[in-house]
């Protein structure tokens, strides 16, 4: 055959074989993404506040949005249908969390409820905090210590008052502070020191897991985090956790329990027992978990009431509605009790209505997927970092009316909540990675609040007016106040 006459014939094979040469070649398609600079991507486009940024990107680029932070490949996730997707539809595949050298060194290899990566164990010891720890039954067993702590804090804030302004920013954080050393290690001595021993530590601890560490976001590059000191600085605080822990539970174990109230360190020596958990509860898991309980437990609280009292007293008709409801329902006589609680449906809307707008982690956990898996034709790959801007989704004007404003209203009749089921609504996540704490968070805040609203006028100090209080916010892992709370309190009830 002439071969001029044979690559004609054989011309159409060859084109075939091109182009499924080239469709087999394609690259997956990929979420949308900002064009990056060579080595550290968009490293660079996080801000100072990384919600914010990334909210401002995710307009741009879509409510699914991929990232290259340094080496790590990152999935952006902004609305709450793509919520929907990670944290419901296919939750399992993204139920993972990210390895980070400071969380193994300060959880004691990761061994806590929050960072432990998916499996056996965590599924373990997760069952063994939501019935044992923080199940309904045994967070109304501390209602006792959260009103005595309230009283404690209430009294604190009286005999302050005629100092005419009050640090309310350091009094919330002693209060949850005290709290959660009460609920987890049992009664103390005000003056022994060791509540203050823990607020250090665990104030610490915050800093270390909000600084940028190299090996993060550069995995062949983690070597030259011995150059910035944040492994050693983690270490040195972790072994001061570590002696403070220890010395916790021994007394626990050495000392004879009558009628005393019981912690959650006696709740875990007597699991430590029970021959019929799961898994067995090392000394180590243990610690792990109480390390998680001493560091979410007082964030939480403390931001979250922090940022109340700002926006009640920025808006006058809310603090006068919520007065009338809590006064109303209380007398003037009395104090605020839990069983009070249930009546005050205003109150309840107010902490929702701060946790919209303020979630404590906006940003939540990270995830990481641990399967290749396909949402809205993207194409995820395995071992995607994931991150879930609560902050955006709680705003988003799809779902909110006035997004941006402080309107507890919106949850008067509402069934929206935030155990989870409502997309929307996430400052505590959703899915298998839920924050298993929520119960016991909401009621420590909404005590808090009822008992200063009931107890006090609130004032904003001499000169400054209500739409000049600074509302900004203080870079970190969790979202501070960027100025401290000053207030007045006036007592109005004998």
């Amino acid at each position: 055959m002439h071969p001029i006459l044979a690559f004609v014939l054989l011309l159409p094979l060859f084109l075939l074989l091109s182009i499924t040469k080239r469709a087999l070649s394609k690259k997956p398609n990929f979420p949308p993404s900002p064009p990056r600079l060579p080595l550290i991507g968009n490293l660079h486009q996080l801000g100072s506040l990384p919600h914010l940024s990334l909210t401002s990107l995710s307009k741009k680029y879509g409510p699914l949005m991929l990232l290259r932070l340094g080496e790590i490949r990152t999935l952006i996730v902004s609305t709450p249908d793509m919520a929907r997707e990670v944290m419901k539809t296919h939750d399992l595949s993204f139920a993972n969390r990210p390895t980070s050298k400071v969380t193994e060194i300060l959880l004691y290899n990761n061994m806590d409820v929050g960072f432990s990566p998916y499996g056996e164990y965590w599924r373990n010891v997760r069952k063994l905090c939501t019935i044992h720890l923080l199940s309904s039954k045994r967070v109304q067993s501390y209602h006792l210590m959260r009103e005595e702590e309230v009283a404690f804090m209430v009294q604190k804030i009286t005999q302050c008052s005629s100092l005419r302004v009050i640090d309310m920013s350091e009094v919330l954080y002693s209060f949850a502070n005290d709290t959660i050393c009460r609920v987890v290690s049992g009664k103390f001595s005000r003056g022994g020191g060791r509540n203050e021993l823990f607020r250090e530590i665990f104030e610490e601890n915050s800093y270390l897991l909000s600084a940028f560490n190299v090996g993060d976001y550069f995995p062949r590059l983690a070597w030259l985090g011995v150059f910035f000191g944040l492994s050693s600085r983690a270490r040195r605080n972790f072994e001061r956790l570590d002696d403070l822990l220890d010395e916790v539970i021994v007394e626990h174990e050495d000392r004879k329990k009558v009628d005393e109230e019981k912690d959650f360190v006696d709740v875990l020596l007597s699991l430590q027992k029970d021959s019929n958990l799961d898994f067995k509860l090392e000394k180590d898991h243990m610690k792990a978990i109480l390390a998680d309980m001493f560091g979410a437990g007082t964030e939480t609280t403390s931001i979250t009431l922090e940022w109340a009292m700002a926006e009640i007293v920025r808006n006058f008709k809310v603090m006068k509605k919520l007065q009338d409801e809590v006064r109303g329902i209380v007398g003037k006589n009395h104090v605020v009790r839990e069983d009070d609680l249930n009546s005050m449906t205003y109150l309840k809307a107010v902490v929702k209505e701060t946790l919209r707008l303020h979630p404590p982690a906006p940003l939540l956990i990270p995830r990481e997927s641990i399967e290749d898996r396909y949402i809205k034709d993207y194409f995820i790959p395995k071992k995607t970092r994931v991150i879930v801007n609560g902050w955006a989704i709680n705003r988003d004007p799809e779902f909110w009316e006035e997004p941006n404003e402080f309107r507890p209203e919106r949850f008067i009749d509402s069934s929206v909540d935030f155990k989870g089921n409502d997309l929307q609504f996430i400052p505590f996540g959703a899915g298998r990675r839920i924050c298993p704490g929520i119960q016991f968070a909401v009621l420590n805040i909404e005590l808090a609040l009822a008992n200063l609203i009931h107890r006090f006028e609130w004032e904003l100090p001499h000169g400054l007016r209500r739409e000049e209080l600074d509302m900004n916010e203080k870079p970190g892992l969790v979202t501070r106040r960027a100025e401290k709370l000053h207030l007045v309190a006036k007592p109005c009830l004998p």
